[in-house]
């Protein structure tokens, strides 16, 4: 078999990349806008299921009963999307001050901050003059130099904050649709709502951890029951927590 050697260099020194698999990483099919779907959908099937059950066992009316549903869903459907701004929010201020102080310490002390660079090479096998090379090449630019400390030595990445309200929003509304679903049946068939409920819900939870898991190439059986697992025991608590203040 002849052995795979690189094509010559472009004019940046980086060759083209060899013929192989797909270079694109498929951690998801449908992307990051279809993980908040899933991943909201899934947190707003129990609230609503477990409170609406509560108060039925309870002896409430209909109406109670579907207010309560609704009420609890559409908080948690807020309080998700107002956290998940301010989490963004506060992981952008914590970039920006994070990257101001490696900026200034670049400034002030080139000399530590090129060991810095150094020392976490040195932790991935380069050695020599490769890595004497290699520091300086980082260190001729600022910006790739701070790039590479946040990256490498601190971990950070930066937050894309264009798109935090629309995941917000996207996911405020998959939780408020998922949870009404299991609603419904207090509209419908108002006799053997509870039952008809938690089987909605339980079958949304199976369906919803099947396809999370076949995104990330996980064995779909085994997340589906575990995300059933999980929703049935929250809804449990919420249930007989709710079952007690009534």
């Amino acid at each position: 078999m002849p052995t795979a050697t690189l094509a010559e260099p472009t004019r940046d020194g980086l060759p083209p990349m060899p013929p192989g698999p797909p270079h694109e990483e498929r951690h998801f099919a449908a992307g990051e806008t279809m993980r908040h779907v899933v991943g909201g959908a899934a947190e707003g099937l129990v609230p609503g299921t477990a409170v609406a059950a509560a108060l039925s066992l309870a002896g409430m009316a209909t109406p109670a009963v579907l207010a309560g549903g609704l009420a609890s869903l559409a908080a948690i459907s807020v309080a998700g999307a107002l956290e998940r701004v301010r989490a963004v929010r506060a992981e952008a201020a914590l970039y920006a001050a994070e990257r101001l102080r490696e900026e200034e310490e670049s400034h002030l002390y080139p000399e530590r901050e090129k060991w810095e660079v150094a020392a976490i090479l040195h932790r991935y096998g380069v050695r020599g003059d490769v890595l004497r090379q290699a520091v300086e090449a980082v260190a001729a630019d600022r910006r790739r130099w701070v790039d590479f400390m946040m990256r490498f030595e601190l971990d950070l990445s930066e937050p894309d904050t264009a798109r935090t309200g629309r995941a917000a929003l996207v996911r405020a509304m998959a939780q408020a649709g998922a949870g009404i679903l299991p609603l419904l049946p207090y509209v419908v068939t108002p006799s053997g709502a509870t039952g008809w409920s938690c089987l909605m819900a339980g079958l949304g939870l199976v369906g919803l951890g099947w396809l999370r898991a076949r995104g990330d190439g996980l064995p779909p059986a085994g997340q589906a029951l575990r995300v059933l697992g999980i929703g049935a025991a929250a809804a449990v608590v919420a249930a007989l927590v709710a079952r007690l203040v009534v």
